[in-house]
């Protein structure tokens, strides 16, 4: 009985791990958004918003931090692809009722390749950043819910959470 499972792309026919070869795609516009959430607890959150944690300003840190983590993706994930990324926005969101920082962050190329990594990944060191220049003020910050929201292009085509 024939079945239409998918296959899992970096494992190769002896049950190895293999990078893929999209030496054979077309390069098209790829763009991917993913988010996540920090949370801080009341009294980082006070300080971040107010711009007042001792070691300066977090969210600018966390900006930064996360356009270098999607542009090094390739270099923590082991069998992702070097994607020559062209832009990395990130968005930082306060929610006051949860003590939390909202995170997002759109990352595109034009390429054989997706970005949904490059924006996961700026998400998480984002996130890790958040943490690492709060964690003098509270140890029990917690990081949690990223994932993709979005992305377009490719042969898989077009996916938006929510429309599975």
């Amino acid at each position: 009985m024939a079945t239409d499972a998918p296959t899992l792309t970096h494992v190769n026919p002896a049950g190895g791990v293999k990078m893929v070869d999209v030496s054979g795609k077309a390069d098209s516009l790829r763009t991917a958004v993913a988010a996540g959430r920090v949370l801080v607890g009341e009294e980082a959150y006070q300080l971040i918003t107010e711009n007042k944690v001792r070691k300066g300003d977090v969210l600018g840190a966390a900006q930064i931090a996360g356009i270098l983590g999607a542009k090094q993706t390739s270099k923590l994930i082991p069998l992702c692809h070097d994607v020559q990324v062209k832009g990395v926005e990130l968005e930082f969101v306060p929610n006051e009722e949860d003590h939390a920082i909202d995170i997002r962050a759109l990352a595109k190329t034009t390429g054989p390749t997706g970005v949904e990594m490059e924006a996961l990944t700026a998400v998480s060191v984002a996130a890790l950043t958040i943490y690492d220049m709060c964690k003098s003020i509270s140890k029990a910050i917690r990081i949690s819910d990223i994932h993709l929201l979005a992305k377009t292009g490719g042969q898989s085509g077009d996916y938006r959470k929510g429309q599975e």
